[in-house]
């Protein structure tokens, strides 16, 4: 078995919309994945949220289809 690292894929560079497209994607994911993480932060510095000041998945899911209807 050889030692040296196998060569890298050439790569074929992205018009201008797409590598936008997936700054965007990226920008998306990365804000999203932030908010998680401070979430998981405040659980780990000051414990689980009382049940009695959190939101009904019912009233969660109804919110969330009545924006999606909205759109």
């Amino acid at each position: 078995m050889s030692q040296q690292p196998a060569p890298a894929p050439a790569r074929q560079p992205l018009d201008e919309h797409a590598a936008e497209a997936a700054r965007a994607y990226a920008a998306a994911e990365r804000a999203r994945t932030d908010a998680l993480a401070s979430v998981l932060e405040d659980i780990a510095a000051h414990g689980y949220p009382s049940p009695e000041s959190g939101v009904p998945w019912e009233t969660a899911r109804d919110a969330h289809l009545a924006r999606v209807v909205d759109e």
